[in-house]
Protein backbone atom coordinates (compact mmCIF):
# COMPACT_ATOMS: atom_id res chain seq x y z
CA UNK A 1 0.00 0.00 0.00
CA UNK A 2 2.80 2.65 0.99
CA UNK A 3 4.51 1.52 -1.99
CA UNK A 4 1.66 2.45 -4.37
CA UNK A 5 0.64 5.56 -2.65
CA UNK A 6 4.16 7.17 -3.59
CA UNK A 7 4.56 5.74 -6.92
CA UNK A 8 1.05 7.74 -6.98
CA UNK A 9 3.09 10.70 -5.52
CA UNK A 10 5.88 10.38 -7.75
CA UNK A 11 3.62 9.97 -10.86
CA UNK A 12 1.74 13.33 -9.76
CA UNK A 13 4.77 15.10 -9.27
CA UNK A 14 6.01 14.09 -12.65
CA UNK A 15 2.55 15.35 -14.08
CA UNK A 16 2.89 19.00 -12.43
CA UNK A 17 6.18 19.12 -13.34
CA UNK A 18 5.92 18.17 -17.21
CA UNK A 19 3.25 20.44 -17.52
CA UNK A 20 5.25 23.25 -16.28
CA UNK A 21 7.49 22.60 -18.41
CA UNK A 22 6.05 22.80 -21.61
CA UNK A 23 3.46 25.95 -20.82
CA UNK A 24 6.00 28.64 -21.75
CA UNK A 25 5.79 30.95 -21.96
CA UNK A 26 6.73 33.68 -23.58
CA UNK A 27 9.04 35.50 -26.18
CA UNK A 28 11.92 35.68 -23.52
CA UNK A 29 11.50 31.89 -22.91
CA UNK A 30 12.75 31.69 -27.03
CA UNK A 31 15.38 34.24 -27.29
CA UNK A 32 18.76 32.96 -28.94
CA UNK A 33 19.70 30.83 -31.86
CA UNK A 34 18.52 28.12 -32.20
CA UNK A 35 19.89 24.82 -34.61
CA UNK A 36 17.51 22.51 -36.96
CA UNK A 37 17.12 19.16 -35.69
CA UNK A 38 14.32 17.33 -37.73
CA UNK A 39 11.84 18.83 -40.35
CA UNK A 40 8.95 16.33 -41.29
CA UNK A 41 5.98 17.18 -43.27
CA UNK A 42 2.67 15.19 -43.67
CA UNK A 43 0.52 15.39 -46.50
CA UNK A 44 -2.44 12.91 -47.53
CA UNK A 45 -1.18 9.89 -45.33
CA UNK A 46 2.47 10.75 -46.13
CA UNK A 47 5.18 11.55 -43.81
CA UNK A 48 8.26 13.01 -45.63
CA UNK A 49 11.55 14.53 -44.45
CA UNK A 50 11.04 18.16 -45.75
CA UNK A 51 14.59 19.19 -45.64
CA UNK A 52 16.05 15.55 -46.33
CA UNK A 53 17.69 13.51 -43.56
CA UNK A 54 20.43 15.98 -42.01
CA UNK A 55 18.73 19.26 -42.14
CA UNK A 56 20.97 22.30 -41.33
CA UNK A 57 18.83 25.75 -40.40
CA UNK A 58 19.26 28.46 -38.01
CA UNK A 59 16.89 30.49 -35.55
CA UNK A 60 17.46 33.85 -34.06
CA UNK A 61 14.97 35.36 -31.68
CA UNK A 62 16.33 38.86 -30.40
CA UNK A 63 15.13 40.24 -27.15
CA UNK A 64 12.69 42.80 -29.05
CA UNK A 65 10.85 40.58 -30.71
CA UNK A 66 13.11 40.18 -34.25
CA UNK A 67 13.32 36.52 -35.54
CA UNK A 68 15.00 34.91 -38.95
CA UNK A 69 14.55 31.50 -39.98
CA UNK A 70 16.58 29.70 -42.64
CA UNK A 71 16.15 26.02 -43.29
CA UNK A 72 17.68 23.86 -45.97
CA UNK A 73 18.72 20.59 -47.50
CA UNK A 74 22.17 19.75 -47.41
CA UNK A 75 23.69 19.25 -50.57
CA UNK A 76 21.72 21.79 -52.54
CA UNK A 77 22.93 21.88 -56.08
CA UNK A 78 25.73 24.46 -56.80
CA UNK A 79 24.74 26.47 -59.69
CA UNK A 80 27.51 25.29 -63.03
CA UNK A 81 27.43 29.27 -64.08
CA UNK A 82 28.70 30.08 -60.62
CA UNK A 83 25.84 33.01 -60.70
CA UNK A 84 22.50 32.71 -58.72
CA UNK A 85 20.87 34.85 -61.23
CA UNK A 86 21.40 32.47 -64.34
CA UNK A 87 20.98 28.85 -62.66
CA UNK A 88 18.93 26.52 -65.06
CA UNK A 89 15.36 25.37 -64.43
CA UNK A 90 16.55 22.39 -62.77
CA UNK A 91 18.84 23.84 -60.17
CA UNK A 92 16.87 26.94 -59.32
CA UNK A 93 13.61 24.35 -58.27
CA UNK A 94 15.48 22.25 -56.42
CA UNK A 95 17.16 24.73 -54.81
CA UNK A 96 13.66 26.69 -53.92
CA UNK A 97 12.57 22.61 -53.09
CA UNK A 98 15.16 22.60 -50.73
CA UNK A 99 15.13 26.30 -48.56
CA UNK A 100 13.01 28.33 -46.77
CA UNK A 101 14.12 31.43 -45.50
CA UNK A 102 12.01 34.57 -43.82
CA UNK A 103 12.04 36.89 -40.59
CA UNK A 104 9.61 38.93 -39.32
CA UNK A 105 8.33 39.71 -35.66
CA UNK A 106 7.51 37.01 -33.21
CA UNK A 107 5.61 36.83 -30.17
CA UNK A 108 3.66 34.00 -28.04
CA UNK A 109 0.57 33.38 -27.13
CA UNK A 110 0.34 31.62 -24.17
CA UNK A 111 -3.08 30.85 -24.43
CA UNK A 112 -3.15 29.08 -27.45
CA UNK A 113 0.36 27.47 -26.74
CA UNK A 114 1.06 29.17 -30.03
CA UNK A 115 3.93 31.19 -31.93
CA UNK A 116 2.74 34.47 -33.87
CA UNK A 117 4.63 35.13 -36.67
CA UNK A 118 4.23 38.39 -38.55
CA UNK A 119 6.44 37.76 -41.73
CA UNK A 120 8.41 40.47 -43.33
CA UNK A 121 9.67 38.41 -46.39
CA UNK A 122 9.97 35.42 -46.87
CA UNK A 123 11.70 33.33 -50.32
CA UNK A 124 7.70 31.42 -49.91
CA UNK A 125 6.32 35.21 -50.90
CA UNK A 126 2.83 33.95 -50.38
CA UNK A 127 3.71 34.75 -46.72
CA UNK A 128 5.00 38.17 -46.95
CA UNK A 129 3.05 40.23 -45.05
CA UNK A 130 0.52 37.22 -43.39
CA UNK A 131 0.81 36.32 -39.66
CA UNK A 132 1.08 32.40 -39.27
CA UNK A 133 0.36 31.46 -36.04
CA UNK A 134 1.97 27.64 -34.92
CA UNK A 135 1.78 25.60 -31.91
CA UNK A 136 4.67 24.87 -30.09
CA UNK A 137 6.37 23.24 -27.00
CA UNK A 138 9.38 24.25 -24.98
CA UNK A 139 11.02 21.56 -23.26
CA UNK A 140 14.28 22.40 -21.54
CA UNK A 141 16.71 23.08 -24.82
CA UNK A 142 14.05 21.74 -27.39
CA UNK A 143 11.33 23.77 -29.21
CA UNK A 144 8.98 21.82 -31.37
CA UNK A 145 6.50 23.82 -33.41
CA UNK A 146 3.48 22.78 -35.96
CA UNK A 147 3.13 24.56 -39.61
CA UNK A 148 -0.34 24.19 -40.14
CA UNK A 149 -0.58 25.01 -43.56
CA UNK A 150 3.32 24.37 -44.74
CA UNK A 151 4.98 26.12 -47.49
CA UNK A 152 5.11 23.08 -49.98
CA UNK A 153 1.47 22.13 -48.50
CA UNK A 154 0.38 19.55 -45.67
CA UNK A 155 1.52 20.20 -42.22
CA UNK A 156 5.21 20.24 -41.35
CA UNK A 157 6.69 19.26 -37.87
CA UNK A 158 10.31 21.10 -36.96
CA UNK A 159 12.57 20.23 -33.53
CA UNK A 160 15.21 22.56 -32.90
CA UNK A 161 17.56 22.55 -30.36
CA UNK A 162 18.97 25.53 -28.48
CA UNK A 163 22.70 26.47 -29.62
CA UNK A 164 25.39 26.41 -27.18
Amino acid sequence: MKRSWRVMVLAAAWMVLSVGAVSAQTTKDLVGTWTVVSAFTEQGGTKTETYGPNPKGILIVADNGRYAIAAMRVGLPKLASNNRETGTPEENKAIVAGSIAHFGTLSVNAAEKAIILKVDAATFPNWDGTEQMWPFTLVGDELKFTVPAASGGGTAVTVWKRAK
